[in-house]
């Protein structure tokens, strides 16, 4: 979390101080994004897909949470901000789509069943790059339909698809050999640094908008809150209904309130002139997600899915 923050800050002096160097940075802001969804997909089962059904009641309801019931809750939610497009946009793109990385750390941490988390993380990926198409076009205006052209959206696409192939090649030639395994094990702690890197290049480059958009904040920040809080009320919910353990309770939680920030990302920095709050507000869930997991890490396992409660 400290090294989000520190990029963060760093990156409003730096494009404070250093307004000039905005086209430099910018220029470093795609390929160090390739390398953070490179790493951070390597860690994905890519080619274990299968192998999520293996508990199909726990995959029903991660898939109904993440697919059906979060995505009417961001469609609730947005209700309640400004009718500005690019931060609407921003909002929807980063609520619609589960983590695929820390989400399983978080697991861990809160004593969640980290091996279903594994298992089901490429169905989580799969089904958000497929889907995230119709909520976008089911929830937005002709406005923002025609901002997310092809056209537009191609680079930002390219980002996502290309790091995403080379994952799944790497994982076949890791699995060939077990002695392989530690390039994976070393990329495992590199989306951290790289995503730090990312922040501060960012608020380098879009430090003008940055300070613009503090007038979102007010807007943007209980809406993320809010969103944390009624993601692990439905898993809740949703435990109780599919009658699961408390460990993939726990893990269903995690899954539900975590999103996946910077595969979004490429998306809203490849948005025309005027649109960069979008991307702005994408960092700014990512800050505030890493909060409230913090306070998951208590919630979770200790009162809303704690050892001695039933059901």
């Amino acid at each position: 979390m400290w090294v989000y923050l520190t990029g963060l800050l760093i990156g409003i002096v730096v494009g404070s101080l250093l307004p000039e160097s905005g086209s430099v940075l910018e220029r470093l802001i795609w390929p160090l994004l390739a390398m953070l969804l490179y790493a951070t997909f390597l860690q994905v089962p890519l080619l274990h897909v299968r192998e999520a059904f293996s508990d199909r009641r726990f995959v029903s309801a991660v898939l109904t949470g993440n697919f059906v019931l979060m995505p009417l809750v961001v469609w609730a939610l947005l209700q309640f901000l400004p009718d500005n497009a690019p931060l609407r946009l921003g909002v929807l793109l980063v609520l619609l789509v589960p983590c695929t990385d820390w989400f399983i750390s978080f697991t861990q941490l809160g004593g969640g069943d980290v091996p279903r988390a594994v298992a089901v993380t490429p169905l989580n990926l799969l089904f958000q790059l497929c889907l995230l198409p119709v909520y976008l076009w089911a929830m937005t205006d002709a406005q923002l339909t025609a901002v997310l052209s092809l056209g537009d959206v191609a680079p930002a696409l390219l980002i996502v698809l290309l790091p995403l192939a080379a994952a799944a090649i790497s994982e076949r030639w890791i699995e060939a050999k077990a002695s392989r395994e530690v390039l994976r094990d070393t990329l495992a702690w590199w989306p951290i640094p790289l995503l730090g890197l990312v922040i501060l290049l960012v608020a380098a480059v879009q430090v003008s908008t940055l300070q613009a958009a503090l007038a979102w904040l007010p807007w943007v920040v209980p809406i993320y809150v809010a969103y944390l809080v009624i993601a692990a009320l439905i898993a809740r919910l949703q435990a109780r209904l599919w009658h699961l353990p408390h460990s993939q309770g726990r893990t269903l939680a995690f899954s539900l309130g975590t999103r996946n920030s910077f595969v979004v990302l490429p998306f809203a920095l490849g948005l025309p002139n005027g649109w960069e709050v979008a991307a702005l507000v994408i960092v700014v869930q990512s800050l505030v997600e890493l909060f409230g997991m913090l306070a998951y890490l208590r919630w979770i396992p200790h009162r809303l899915f704690a050892t001695n409660k039933t059901g």
